[in-house]
């Protein structure tokens, strides 16, 4: 196919446009390995020069092979011959990034052809990694270019290719501190609006362009939410006026969020919107861009100036009950249940209460400029009624977690583990109960109700804590199983003795184990709202978590020896896969070994 090559070089500016059309179009159609390699770096600086001639005067450009109205299919073609590296290393040039920049500025009139220059540009900054540092020098003026090409976007499609830029370019703090800093500190020249102020307005159009089912919207929305990762991940680590958000601040230890800049503090707003409004995704409960959301919002920290924000549905719980408590018959607040959860949690599913308020939220949405009441979001609620979905969509009925269904499942929803693709959401609901005691409260209530069914297995149920029970014991999903066992500790005020008491020392004994709790920890002061005894004043096992039933007689049958065996082999079982028993200290598994068992 070096035909290809020759037959450019050998076009002129007295080419038909029929000639010229038909060579770019077998470009585009060429197999992307059909040039040699130095043929095909010849011909992408060919077409190169020929697009950097058409930004310049009338003369310049009539020297070129290429006319205005090939543009578009030009670089068409020259994305083609730039889909491997060896092709987009060609770009790399500062000249020939600059060449790009200045087309797509240039050529906006002509949407087609700017934004092909925009997917050659992000193509190289994908395949090639030292041209992100390159794009975003001074001398090039990629990252001033990127930052004007987002802030006047008006379609999804535009926002798409320009967050792509941008996400590509702030990947890497090493070679991008300077150009992060200047996103979030200073302003484009004849604007009023920094990254962070442009973002903010995108997602809020792009979320419109979701409801509407608009093309473009859902991929410029991930887009720039991984784009605005990287901002909250990086910028507080080199600003000036940042400041630790928790104790936790030692360089060894310092993770996602401990540090902050309330230069950040308006992207939680729109954050929050996106996440209570976006629509429930499918065929699976947490597809993109539902989770680019909650790991953005695993970034931003409960600090005093954020927490109203956070926890604004309380204010306005709080006025309700007050107004409630005057104005119901019987005297008590509308909403208030004995277990501490709303009446839809006994109604219906979780993902028919989703459901049913993200259809709610799209009815009142609105774009109109006129002022608006902040909006309150129960953010804690529909991260819950998440987390019941995709729980209840990968780990149906009883099933447990280590089964190769759920992991095939996993692979064919979203390409990912069950790790990937649920434990930041548990993170973001441990966050916010972690940083307040409403929060703990409202969660202990929906996981562990005071009516709780405790004739049965506590990890055998078919709901929310029987998943998370069997996650504590799960061998294939190591950091899901940490989480979960973080968010129970959590709830449970951070509590071991409490946690015991509530769902079972044998239940969560690894997990205990690994935070250095050997054994069953004594009550503590603070374990003394965990129930003894359940409403009726059945007394509660604390090893099983279940009612605890009368000891069988000392004389027993053979069949019921057996019985009682198998019991003591399951809980050994559990204990040995819980971690907190090595192989080895398993007596059962001892016993077997050394032939006392059969």
């Amino acid at each position: 196919m070096s035909n290809l090559q020759v037959a450019y070089s050998h076009l002129s500016h007295a080419s038909s446009r029929n000639l010229v059309s038909n060579l770019l179009n077998d470009i585009v159609n060429a197999f992307p390995t059909a040039l040699h390699n130095s043929d095909r770096i010849i011909l992408i600086q060919a077409i190169l020069d020929d697009l950097s001639l058409l930004t310049k005067g009338s003369k310049d450009a009539s020297s070129s092979r290429l006319h205005r109205d090939d543009a578009a299919l030009a670089l068409l073609a020259l994305k083609n011959l730039c889909k491997i590296p060896v092709g987009s290393q060609v770009l790399t040039d500062p000249t020939n990034l600059s060449t790009l920049i200045a087309f797509a500025n240039t050529f906006k009139d002509n949407v087609a052809a700017s934004n092909e220059a925009l997917r050659c540009l992000a193509n190289c900054l994908l395949l090639v990694e030292e041209a992100r540092s390159i794009f975003v020098q001074k001398s090039v003026g990629g990252g001033e270019a990127a930052a004007e090409w987002l802030l006047k976007a008006s379609a999804p499609e535009r926002v798409f290719l320009a967050s792509r830029i941008l996400f590509l370019s702030t990947v890497s703090l090493a070679s991008a501190s300077t150009y992060i800093r200047s996103l979030i500190e200073s302003k484009p020249p004849g604007h009023t609006e920094n990254i962070v102020d442009v973002v903010n307005s995108k997602i809020d159009m792009l979320l419109f362009g979701i409801q509407s089912g608009e093309m473009y919207a859902k991929e410029a929305t991930i887009d720039i939410l991984k784009m605005l990762f990287n901002l909250l991940a990086h910028y507080p680590k080199i600003s000036d006026d940042a400041s630790p958000t928790s104790q936790n601040t030692t360089d060894d230890h310092k993770v996602l969020g401990d540090q902050w800049s309330d230069r950040l503090d308006s992207v939680l707003p729109p954050l929050l919107k996106l996440f209570n409004n976006l629509p429930p995704s499918a065929p699976a409960p947490l597809l993109p861009p539902i989770p680019h959301v909650i790991h953005c919002l695993i970034a931003v920290p409960v600090t005093p100036a954020l927490r109203p924000i956070w926890f604004s549905n309380q204010t306005k719980s709080e006025a309700s009950s007050r107004s409630s408590k005057t104005s119901s018959p019987s005297g008590t607040p509308s909403g208030s249940h004995s277990n501490g959860s709303s009446p839809t949690h006994t109604k219906h599913g979780a993902f028919d209460r989703a459901l049913s308020r993200l259809s709610a939220s799209r009815k009142s949405f609105s774009r109109s400029s006129s002022p608006q009441p902040p909006p309150v979001y129960d953010n804690l609620q529909h991260a819950y009624d998440l987390l019941d979905t995709v729980l209840s969509h990968y780990l149906p009925g009883s099933v447990e977690p280590d089964e190769a269904s759920v992991r095939e499942r996993c692979q064919k929803d979203a390409d990912s583990s069950l790790d990937d693709i649920v434990a930041p959401l548990v993170i973001l609901i441990t966050r916010l109960c972690a940083a307040d005691e409403a929060s703990r409260k409202r969660l202990r209530g929906w996981i562990l109700p005071d009516d709780l069914d405790r004739t049965t297995p506590l990890e055998s149920r078919s709901d929310l804590l029987g998943r998370c029970l069997r996650l504590l014991a799960s061998v294939h999903h190591p950091r899901l199983k940490d989480v979960t066992g973080e968010m129970l500790y959590t709830v449970c005020d951070s509590d071991a003795s409490t946690l015991s008491s509530y769902v079972g020392y044998g239940n969560v004994a690894g997990f205990l184990f690994n935070k250095g709790i050997m054994s069953a920890p004594p009550a503590t002061a603070n374990s003394t709202l965990a129930p003894s005894t359940t409403p009726s004043g059945a007394a509660i096992d604390p090893i099983t978590g279940q009612i605890q039933r009368e000891r069988p007689p000392l004389e027993m049958t053979d069949e019921e020896k057996e019985i009682e065996a198998e019991k003591l082999f399951v809980l050994f079982d559990r204990l040995e896969r819980n971690g907190a028993l090595s192989p080895n200290q398993n007596p059962i598994r001892r016993a077997i070994q050394e032939g006392k068992m059969g």
